[in-house]
């Protein structure tokens, strides 16, 4: 991409390869994710750029001692991006004093809290793109959305529009996408709740790469 710099390829497992050989020690290892965050630096942001990050599926919650949510604010902070704006939703009830012990203090200035469902709507205001179309229109704001929400008739209707939607697609730099596709792999942690196939997930993040965004497979 000639702003986002170089990505690891798409492939069908939309994990990391070694799940192939072993499932349970690789189903959260994000080794594969590449971002090339001298590029960035150098051709999408100015003096004056906003640092958003728009998490759509923000539980907290704890895979062991991993959370895969800390990983994108934790992995963009050790390279100097620090979020303006952290928009977390997350449609399962959650007490905000355990909320707030658990985002990182460093984080509590921009975090934004939701807690609601998103909804795929394009006139809904739980639409989080109609936010984002809304409060950050320059093209050197940098924007970060991460959908994973394990709701597919939901999900998909908004990574299409992301690349449907000219504007949104210009606006969005970093995608990362959950898609829950019928995969033998992964059957066993997706359960039925499922829709299209692998080609079906190939060719969507494909298109958005081919638009500019930086789209990659999330676990």
């Amino acid at each position: 991409s000639s702003s986002m710099g170089f990505m690891e390829p798409l492939l069908p497992v939309a994990r990391h390869p070694k799940i192939c050989h072993n499932l349970r020690a690789n189903i959260l290892n994000m080794g594969y994710l590449i971002h090339d965050f001298q590029h960035i630096c150098m051709h999408s942001l100015t003096s004056h750029s906003k640092l958003v990050f728009v998490d759509m599926g923000a539980s907290l919650d704890f895979h062991g001692r991993f959370s895969p949510n800390a990983y994108i604010y934790n992995i963009y902070k050790t390279f100097g991006f620090v979020f303006d704006h952290i928009y977390a939703y997350e449609v399962t009830p959650k007490e905000a004093p355990k909320v707030y012990e658990l985002v990182p203090e460093d984080l509590l200035s921009s975090w934004h809290w939701i807690n609601v469902g998103v909804d795929a709507s394009p006139y809904s205001k739980n639409n989080p793109f109609n936010l984002l179309l809304s409060k950050f229109t320059r093209k050197d704001d940098f924007v970060v959305v991460k959908l994973d929400i394990d709701t597919p008739h939901i999900e998909l209707p908004l990574a299409h529009q992301l690349r449907d939607n000219a504007k949104l697609a210009e606006l969005v730099d970093q995608f990362y996408f959950e898609y829950h596709v019928h995969q033998k792999e992964l059957v066993g942690s997706w359960g039925p709740n499922v829709r299209g196939n692998v080609k079906d997930a190939m060719e969507l993040m494909g298109e958005l790469r081919k638009k500019g965004v930086a789209a990659h497979f999330w676990v």
